[in-house]
């Protein structure tokens, strides 16, 4: 197969594999003399367009002809543009259906007492501010000793923030950090403040509620004449209270999953991002949760979800979602429609209607469930989206301060950073799995060699659930993960 047709109802068709100019490929049953080169992955004219008709692929508009369009021509960004730019008014005009309910699956997690689960058992130490970034990865180094069999890790992070943020940028740090004090794959917390940030400890403890003091111990680096020996004797009492948890036969309903893409290419639609549309439904049919995220790649497909919203109130508060961010984009000057990035646009993406058509995919055929603003937890099972920007450490950090306990991240490019929380890349193109081994943990380009999608969703999900159950380590989890990527919007003093 060398080119595809993704709906009948589309004016293009995406060549598999790299075509030729003087070629003829054949779809739906007319032939077409190719009159471009067409590199894989991009896109050609399979009928007339003139200019200023809307291109259609994935069944909606991706954007309009700058110019005429002749069958056989390369469509992309020479030729293309862009339908966004402003503030949309929307109806709520439901189009969805409840899924049935599937068989149970399990995996094999760590049940903590305040009733959620985690998949990894580790101890965590979490600065409050960027000036202890050196003594809590001392600590950690110190503490490499108090590991044992059954804990995963003793792990420190690093972010720079924490300190001269003024008002709903200091709030949003400390709500990335009560998210990550409150996840289940840490079975241990020792957060480390420095005490005279504008994030203390004390303000943190504000944002955090109500916590296990048996769990989560603090320690503030100007109140101690030894900051790394406290950090220690800590530590080695939570590795104690970590090495406690055993893990148990747990249902695949206890699974958050966060949902996220980063360098797609002109197969991510195609390929990975539906094989993870069809994981979500098949965990959500199992009484399970994905979350859905990167706002500013919703923009242009966002009818989609709005009318997937169960309730009307949902529909209200996804078009905030929308429209804030919108708007966020046009408080600093820039454009709505200021993506894909060069990555994208190499890999055959044109417009970010095209990216976002792709993206929303990964969120399957599941109605909207809830809404959550950045740093809320994750409370109601089902799909939820939630307010992210789209790039991969921002938004794959927020996925986990909401309660993923692991993250599927497609990719048609590759890319090999992690976060807190197990980060799988699913390829969306064999070419890459094959070429970055390293980096890639599962191929959905079987899926242009035949392969249907629910075999491949069926061993998919098997797979998460050995992940899930420590048998099989993410690529990611096996380089750095300590770096923090918190959202900013504010003043630094």
């Amino acid at each position: 197969m060398k080119a595809l047709q993704i709906n009948r109802r589309d004016s293009v068709a995406v060549a598999a594999e790299a075509i030729y100019a003087g070629e003829t490929v054949c779809i739906d049953g007319k032939e077409i003399i190719l009159k471009n080169d067409i590199p894989a992955g991009h896109k050609f004219a399979i009928t007339d367009i003139p200019a200023g008709e809307n291109i259609i692929k994935y069944a909606f508009p991706i954007g309009y002809a700058k110019t005429d369009i002749k069958i056989g021509e390369h469509v992309h960004s020479h030729n293309t543009r862009s339908n966004l730019g402003s503030l949309l008014d929307y109806k709520y005009e439901p189009n969805f259906e409840y899924l049935a309910p599937k068989e149970m699956k399990y995996f094999m997690g760590y049940k903590r007492p305040d009733g959620k689960v985690g998949i990894r058992n580790e101890v965590w130490i979490i600065p409050t501010v960027g000036c202890v970034n050196s003594i809590v990865r001392e600590i950690e180094s110190v503490c490499a000793k108090y590991k044992t069999d059954n804990i995963d890790g003793i792990y420190s992070y690093n972010h720079p923030y924490g300190c001269s943020q003024l008002g709903e940028d200091c709030l949003m740090t400390l709500d990335y950090l009560a998210g990550l004090i409150k996840h289940p794959n840490a079975a241990a917390v020792l957060v480390v403040g420095l005490g005279c940030e504008n994030g203390n400890i004390d303000e943190l403890k504000k944002r955090l509620g109500d916590y296990d003091e048996t769990r989560v111990k603090f320690l503030v680096c100007q109140q101690s004449s030894d900051e790394i020996a406290e950090g220690e004797r800590i530590v080695e009492g939570l590795a104690r209270y970590a090495d406690s948890f055993r893990r148990e036969k747990c249902p695949a309903s206890d699974l958050v999953v966060g949902l996220k893409c980063g360098g797609s290419d002109g197969f991510s639609g195609i390929t990975a991002n539906p094989l993870l549309g069809s994981f979500s439904d098949s965990l959500i049919s199992m009484g399970g949760s994905t979350i859905l995220t990167e706002v500013p790649e919703m923009f242009g497909a966002e009818t989609i979800l709005m009318n997937r919203c169960r309730t009307e109130k949902l529909f209200d508060k996804t078009v905030d979602l929308i429209n804030n961010f919108k708007k966020y984009f046009m408080r600093y000057g820039e454009k709505i429609d200021e993506n894909p990035s060069p990555g994208n646009k190499a890999g055959g993406i044109t417009t970010l209607e095209d990216k976002s058509l792709g993206c929303v995919q990964k969120g399957g055929t599941a109605p909207v469930e809830d809404v959550l603003g950045y740093g809320e937890q994750v409370s109601v099972k089902g799909l939820s989206l939630l307010q992210a920007p789209g790039n991969d450490l921002v938004a794959s950090g927020a996925l986990a301060i909401s309660g993923a306990q692991l993250i599927l991240f497609t990719t048609g490019r590759g890319t090999p950073f992690g976060c807190p929380v197990p980060t799988l890349k699913i390829s969306s193109n064999s070419a890459l799995a094959n070429f970055k081994s390293k980096w890639i943990d599962f191929d959905a380009g079987r899926l242009l060699c035949g392969e249907s999608m629910e075999d491949i969703t069926e061993e998919f999900t098997d797979y998460i659930l050995s992940v899930a159950s420590g048998e099989i380590k993410a690529a990611s989890e096996l380089l750095d993960k300590h770096e923090l990527a918190i959202f900013k919007d504010g003043v630094t003093l």
